[in-house]
C-alpha cells in the first residue's frame, strides 16, 4: 500500500508540473543554499522529476523493491526508511554538492537498494546481483553528467542504516531500542543538516 501510494505521489506531482508548465518545479526541486529558509524541498524534492524517463526508471525501481521490502518489514517501517533515505540522500547534496539543484527519488530508491542488500545478507540470501546492480547504478552516476551522485551515496547509506538496526531488533522484546535507534539516525541527519547551513 505505501509503495503504491508513493508511485501515485510522484505521478501526480509530475502530472501537475506538467499540465502547469513546470510551475511546481521553483517551489519543489533542492539545492543547499535553500535549506536555511525552505528546508522542506529536502523531501518534496523526492517528488519531483525532470523528465518521463527520469519518473519511469525511479518508479518502476520503486515498484519492484518497494513492494519486496514492504511485505518483509510492514508498512510503517517501510514508510520511514523510505523517507530518511530520501532525506539522507538531501543531506549528502547538501554536504558535497550544495550549489546543484536536484529532483527525483533517487535517493530514497538508493536507499531500498541500501536496504533490500542488508536484508538479503542478514536472511542468508545470494547478494552477488544486487552488488553488481547497486555498483553499476553508482558508476552510472558518476559517468553521466547530470545525475546527482551525492544523492544516491546519501539514499544508500541511511537505508543500509536504518534496514541494519531493523534486523538487529527484529524480535518483539527490541522494539523501544528499533524505534530509537531509527529516531537517532533521524536526528542525526537533523543534526548535521543544521551544521552544515549554520556553520
Amino acid at each position: 500500500m505505501v509503495t503504491y501510494t508513493l508511485i501515485a505521489l510522484n505521478v501526480i506531482v509530475f502530472a501537475l508540473d506538467f499540465v502547469t508548465g513546470g510551475s511546481l518545479y521553483p517551489w519543489l526541486a533542492y539545492r543547499g543554499d535553500f535549506t536555511e529558509t525552505q528546508a522542506w524541498r529536502m523531501l518534496t524534492s523526492t517528488f519531483m522529476h525532470a523528465s518521463v524517463l527520469h519518473l519511469l526508471f525511479n518508479m518502476f525501481s520503486l515498484f519492484i523493491f518497494g513492494r519486496l521490502i514492504e511485505q518483509a518489514i510492514g508498512r510503517v517501517r517501510f514508510a520511514v526508511l523510505y523517507l530518511l533515505a530520501a532525506f539522507g540522500g538531501s543531506v549528502a547534496v547538501l554536504l558535497l554538492a550544495p550549489t546543484s539543484a536536484v529532483v527525483g527519488a533517487s535517493g530514497a530508491i538508493f536507499g531500498l537498494l541500501g536496504a533490500f542488500f542488508i536484508i538479503q545478507r542478514r536472511l542468508g540470501g545470494n547478494n552477488t546481483q544486487l552488488l553488481v546492480l547497486i555498483g553499476l547504478n553508482v558508476a552510472f552516476g558518476f559517468i553521466v553528467p547530470n545525475v546527482a551522485w551525492q544523492a544516491h551515496l546519501g539514499g544508500l547509506v541511511v537505508g543500509a542504516a536504518v534496514a541494519a538496526v531493523y534486523m538487529a531488533t527484529r524480535h518483539r522484546s527490541k522494539r523501544a531500542v528499533q524505534v530509537a535507534s531509527v529516531i537517532a539516525i533521524g536526528v542525526a541527519l537533523v543534526v548535521v543538516t543544521i551544521a552544515a547551513v549554520t556553520i
